[in-house]
């Protein structure tokens, strides 16, 4: 997990605008494609990019510890992920109190998995989904995501398990009960 040069963001971090407009361009393509990979729709990924920059700018002093910057940015996002989908999920419930049927609809299909499957790892709790996400979407190791997480690096094996388990009944039932 590379991250931008530590110079950079401890001139960010002390609030000089160039380098944190600089650190910001050089992360904006992290950003959106790790918004993307939990929302997997090109509008509220783009969404979540705008507010994790505000975010970002509202925080970046508290930042300490250059070498952990895209761990940092990453629990960020996924911050940004959940106060969108608890958004969401309240604008669905006022919906529906009201009688109106809300639907989601789905941006390009992820090339690196199916539509199946993704649809799979959304009905995963939301610590299965995170992971499976960070460590066979993201590729990290165990140890970034328990990093990103703010769990044990156990845990992040336990919920790994736990999310093969729920994705192999998902996607073969015959073979669970067959």
């Amino acid at each position: 997990m590379d991250g931008p040069p530590p110079d950079l963001i401890a001139s960010a971090v002390a609030g000089d605008r160039e380098s944190f407009s600089r650190l910001l361009e050089l992360q904006y393509d992290f950003i959106l494609r790790a918004a993307w990979k939990w929302t997997r729709h090109q509008e509220d990924a783009e969404d979540v990019a705008q507010e994790v920059c505000i975010r970002l700018a509202r925080s970046i002093s508290t930042f300490r510890g250059p070498g952990r910057f895209t761990t940092w940015l990453y629990a960020l996002v996924l911050n940004v992920v959940r106060d969108l989908a608890r958004k969401g999920k309240r604008e669905r419930e006022k919906g529906a109190a009201w009688g109106v049927e809300t639907t989601m609809t789905r941006g390009a299909s992820n090339p690196d998995l199916s539509e199946e499957l993704w649809r799979a790892v959304d009905g995963l709790p939301d610590k299965q989904r995170d992971v499976v996400i960070l460590v066979h979407s993201e590729g990290l190791t165990h140890a970034q995501a328990a990093d990103v997480l703010g769990l044990a690096e156990t845990t992040i094996s336990w919920h790994l398990h736990e999310a093969r388990k729920s994705l192999k009944s998902f996607l073969n039932p015959e073979a669970v009960h067959g």
